[in-house]
């Protein structure tokens, strides 16, 4: 990777970070204790011997939040995706439903889904996106 492209990179990540903690901090503002309480199965607490009212909100809040922070982080991460993609091979925001964005290289079209965790994908999805984009190919057969 050049330094130019590096340099650029940083700058994006510099310019848009404040986007993931502003949503970080919106998103714990719009929490509500009642939903927050009928999120969670009740006897769970119990088996972890929470016992206390305080400890339960703080258990259901950092469970709901780190759930949250989770998907925040995947949108945010497939913004930087997008952006370096279109940097380097003119890529764009696909706009087959569960393709993140597309961009040919040597003469091959690339759709590509952004993933920020280890575990993205099960059986299930994964069928799923290749009949997507398999779809979004128009008669291109997908090849594993």
């Amino acid at each position: 990777m050049n330094q130019e492209l590096i340099n650029s990179i940083a700058e994006y990540v510099e310019n848009n970070i404040a986007e993931f903690h502003s949503a970080r901090i919106e998103k714990l503002k719009s929490i509500n204790l009642k939903e927050l309480l009928s999120w969670k199965n009740p006897y769970m607490f119990k088996a972890k011997n929470i016992v206390t009212a305080g400890q339960m909100v703080e258990s259901l809040a950092s469970a709901y939040m780190s759930s949250a922070e989770e998907s925040i982080f995947g949108n945010w991460m497939e913004g930087i995706a997008n952006f370096v993609a279109e940097k380097v091979y003119s890529g764009h925001k696909s706009a087959a439903e569960g393709i993140d964005l597309e961009f040919d290289k040597e003469g091959v079209h690339y759709f590509v889904s952004v993933k920020s965790g280890p575990s993205w994908s099960n059986s299930t999805s994964m069928k799923k996106t290749k009949r997507t984009v398999c779809q979004s190919c128009k008669g291109v057969q997908y090849q594993s």
